[in-house]
């Protein structure tokens, strides 16, 4: 049949009125509209989250605050300096926050998927030669002790896997730093720390045999967790992610060169790590 103006108009006006119409019922639609019954709950499911990453900020609290809130970059906590810190939370722990970019932990990577990420107001180096560290205060340790337990008793997050941003990403972080009390805070149970007495064994037993090979050193890394080349052409890298693990682990020296003191600690995380 030959439709006149007059149809094709109307039929035109009658389609994009019902078009209107449907987009508005999607609009209106909400999750009131349809019926859920959450009377049963599954046994298998565990938390999303698998790491807690710790960081600094590297600035003041207002800039901190201001970064971390207006940019394309977050964290699930910050915590502020001062005489009196305050505790914000950012982003729910059940979203992802943009915290700790190319990282690798333990064969995981990209771990803002799987992490709570806490950044700590704190400027970091104060000097060019990274001499001078700006101090944690210890109200601020305090109050991110007390987090760092929840959190890792909420979600069942492992010691080892409470780790800084330079032991996921050790070829291009630092943070935060080697002035971190990350000792002080495996004594309070938070975190992964060594047996000194094993350690001192080890060290004597160094003493005869000597300092290990580059080839060493990269094994036992890995078999801690930390992303590692293989090979003599993968030094610098090595030393990098040395220097890594002494700022946790040894901070007195962190120059990312093998010792014996640094080995004796690596085969005693090693063993606890076997055991």
């Amino acid at each position: 049949m030959l439709r006149t103006d007059s149809m094709y108009l109307a039929v035109r006006w009658f389609r994009g009125l019902s078009g209107v119409f449907g987009l508005l019922m999607l609009l209106a639609c909400s999750r009131s509209d349809y019926p859920v019954d959450e009377s049963f709950v599954a046994l298998a499911q565990d938390s999303r989250v698998r790491f807690i990453v710790l960081h600094y900020t590297s600035e003041n609290n207002a800039d901190s605050l201001r970064i971390l809130t207006q940019n394309r970059v977050s964290a699930h906590y910050l915590l502020t300096a001062g005489r009196y810190p305050v505790l914000y939370r950012l982003v729910d722990e059940n979203r992802r926050a943009w915290h700790a970019g190319i990282s690798q932990w333990y064969g995981y990577k990209n771990l803002n998927a799987m992490s709570i990420g806490i950044e700590v107001v704190n400027l970091g180096p104060l000097d060019e030669q990274k001499t001078q560290w700006d101090a944690y205060s210890p109200e601020q340790i305090a109050l991110l002790a007390a987090l760092l337990r929840d959190l890792a008793q909420r979600h069942q997050v492992r010691a080892k896997h409470i780790v800084g941003h330079s032991d996921i990403a050790p070829q291009r972080k630092i943070d935060p730093g080697p002035v971190f009390p990350w000792e002080a805070l495996a004594r309070q149970g938070i975190g992964r720390w060594y047996d000194e007495n094993r350690v001192r064994q080890y060290e004597a037993r160094l003493a005869v045999e000597g300092v290990p090979d580059l080839l060493w050193f990269q094994e036992k890394l890995r078999h801690i967790g930390y992303e590692v080349e293989f090979g003599p052409g993968a030094q610098a890298s090595t030393r990098r992610v040395l220097q890594a693990f002494q700022m946790h682990y040894r901070p007195q020296r962190h120059d990312g060169q093998p010792d014996i003191q640094t080995a004796a600690i690596l085969m005693d995380l090693a063993t606890q790590e076997d055991s």
